[in-house]
């Protein structure tokens, strides 16, 4: 972590943010991240997060209350939930964190509801120490059967922890039908395909995919879009594009519609995220 000096002359941590991403999976991404001083805005994804506390302490807001996370403790964010984040100290705090696609928890649940954690805060012995193992070992490639095993492992975790058992539903999830949806979105998510596309191609009409597809996969058809359009924004970044040409190949209007989502999603302004970037 940088550090500079402060007015007493002892050396501190810089403020800002640092970011470091390891290697990922198809539906994987593992992160680790320090913070110092300036807080992450409000945003949220359309992915679990599920990450641990290293050092320092971390503060965020998540369902209207104020919570706190110590060195060594877990955090489970659901998709689709707004939360911020904040060092609880002027010293900073620093985590790894993965995340996760709800489709691949769905897939390891073999059609089950995604389960909902209430208390998002998990003590250290509340999590399996392979989940740990896998985000220290950041750059250990995620292939095969060890993607399987982390999908598998936090979709235990998550069962575990939800608040209550997930509800009977009067209707099956068409799983394979809304995969098929889905699947289109994330080939070309620069291209906004029009509702009689999504029923066609998966044999469902519109008001059973809008119904199933966030139970199914955490987020709505349009925000599962939008967070492929960031993606492809953010490899157009990492590339050196300029922001402008990264926003209209991924499809958004212009280069502040791109920032707006960008900031929605992450927290971050595009030039705070790629400045972060180690």
């Amino acid at each position: 972590m940088r550090t500079a000096p402060s007015w007493d002359g002892t050396l501190r941590p810089a403020p800002g943010h640092r970011l470091r991403f390891g290697a990922r999976a198809e539906g994987i991404e593992r992160l680790a991240a320090s913070l110092v001083g300036a807080a992450f805005a409000p945003h949220r994804h359309d992915t679990y997060a599920i990450g641990v506390t290293l050092t320092g302490v971390q503060t965020f807001r998540y369902r209207g209350e104020l919570r706190r996370c110590l060195p060594g403790e877990w955090h489970v964010l659901h998709p689709d939930e707004v939360h911020d984040g904040a060092a609880g100290t002027d010293a900073g705090f620093g985590y790894r964190i993965f995340y996760v696609d709800p489709y691949l928890v769905q897939e390891a649940l073999g059609g089950r509801p995604l389960p909902f954690v209430a208390d998002p805060v998990v003590r250290p012995d509340g999590m399996s120490p392979s989940l740990l193992r896998w985000l220290r070992r950041l750059d250990e490639p995620l292939e095969g059967l060890a993607r399987l095993e982390v999908a598998l492992l936090v979709a235990a975790a998550l069962e575990r922890h939800a608040g209550r058992p997930a509800r009977s539903r009067r209707e099956p999830l068409a799983v394979e039908e809304l995969a098929r949806v889905r699947e289109l979105i994330a080939a070309d998510p620069a291209v906004r395909h029009p509702v009689a596309v999504f029923e066609r191609v998966s044999g469902l009409d519109r008001w059973t995919i809008a119904r199933q597809f966030r139970a199914a996969f955490g987020t709505s058809p349009t925000r599962f879009r939008t967070m492929r359009q960031l993606d492809l924004a953010r490899r157009a970044m990492r590339d050196g594009l300029p922001l402008r040409e990264a926003a209209l190949r991924a499809g958004f209007a212009d280069q502040s519609h791109l920032t707006r989502m960008f900031k929605r999603a992450y927290g971050l302004t595009p030039g705070a995220w790629t400045a972060a970037l180690t």
